[in-house]
């Protein structure tokens, strides 16, 4: 019986190629194919022989009457394990990653809205992203803002938050007197957790009178709305009409099942906090977990941190016949850009 763990440099090469050019086409890959495009330095034969055996360790499969083999998820796996742990970006993706930062604005929910797009269009397979908890975040700044006739109240979380609400500015209330505020509340507040900080400014209300009272309610009422509206974890999707356009990669059933799941956030969670363990990207194919398995799906994911506190999650999901190499390097630079992003904002 043949070793799974030790396939030799030709089977690996065999198989390689088989995976790149069943990525690339989308056919059953057959011995010539790879004789012709591959260059590995042996004959057809030896090819088809070397194809035969990576099929019988279940590394390649033979559908149908067709002459050609596609990879496995076992295939996919053994290849993505060969892949460089730093794979280099194209010039094309690197720009538009840079572009994207350097025009991204400070809350971080909106940013991760826009990084599931961003990564849609890196990869054109759907991208998803998990914000930190709002319950884990601390004030990182209260601002009372003068906008015309009315005041807006900004919340901003350490971690890139923000919240606002605006309300009608208090007849009695003078320039001075709201710069007093906005100064005294700000020191007060920086650095509570958001509960604390609505505890912390009811008191400051207690102990104030008429428009500033007035403001200072309004204050609390803004972290009351925010934490009943807020879910402690919740899922952002991107790009999911991207994964029309890969239906031929799929029967029509499993698009269908994975459609339902992405509008299921719960489902989606599990399956997020099943395969993100440690710090570094995570590749999930197919029958490696139930979820992925049911949608003949792959998912690359990696956590994005603030020093050594991993605050959320991002990811592509399309089907196992994956550009695994480019959708890596794609996914490994955002999260990475989003980790200093976050301690931008922070400082």
């Amino acid at each position: 019986m043949v070793d799974k763990g030790d396939l030799g440099a030709r089977k690996l090469a065999v198989l390689r190629a088989v995976v790149e050019e069943y990525v690339r086409s989308g056919e059953p890959v057959g011995s010539e194919t790879i004789a012709e495009r591959f260059g590995l330095g042996v004959s057809a034969a030896t090819i088809r022989n070397e194809m035969a055996a990576l099929e019988e360790l279940g590394y390649l499969s033979h559908p149908h009457t067709s002459a050609g083999r596609i990879p496995t998820d076992l295939g996919y796996r053994r290849y993505v394990d060969t892949l460089p742990t730093t794979g280099r970006l194209r010039d094309a993706q690197r720009r538009a990653i840079t572009g994207f930062f350097a025009e991204t604005m400070m809350d971080l929910e909106e940013t991760l809205r826009g990084t599931t797009q961003l990564l849609s269009r890196l990869t054109q397979y759907a991208g998803l992203a998990v914000p930190p908890r709002r319950t884990q975040e601390d004030v990182l700044r209260v601002e009372f803002i003068e906008v015309g006739t009315a005041v807006m109240i900004l919340v901003v979380g350490q971690h890139g938050s923000v919240d606002k609400r605006v309300v009608d500015r208090p007849e009695d209330l003078d320039a001075r007197q709201l710069s007093d505020l906005d100064r005294k509340v700000g020191q007060s507040l920086r650095g509570l957790g958001a509960r604390e900080a609505q505890t912390r400014a009811l008191q400051l209300a207690g102990e104030a009178t008429g428009a500033e009272r007035e403001l200072l309610l309004a204050l609390v009422d803004t972290f009351t709305v925010t934490q009943q509206d807020v879910r402690s974890d919740h899922v952002l999707v991107g790009g999911v009409a991207n994964l029309a356009g890969e239906a031929a990669a799929w029967r029509r059933e499993t698009v269908r099942r994975l459609f339902e799941a992405l509008e299921r956030e719960s489902e989606m969670l599990r399956l997020l906090r099943d395969v993100t363990v440690g710090d570094d990207l995570s590749v999930t194919i197919g029958a490696e977990h139930p979820a992925t398995g049911e949608w003949e799906a792959a998912l690359v994911a990696a956590p994005f941190h603030y020093g050594d506190q991993a605050l959320g999650t991002i990811g592509v999901v399309g089907p196992t016949r994956m550009d695994y190499l480019s959708v890596m390097a794609s996914v490994r630079a955002v999260a990475q850009r989003l980790s200093e992003l976050v301690t931008e904002l922070e400082e």
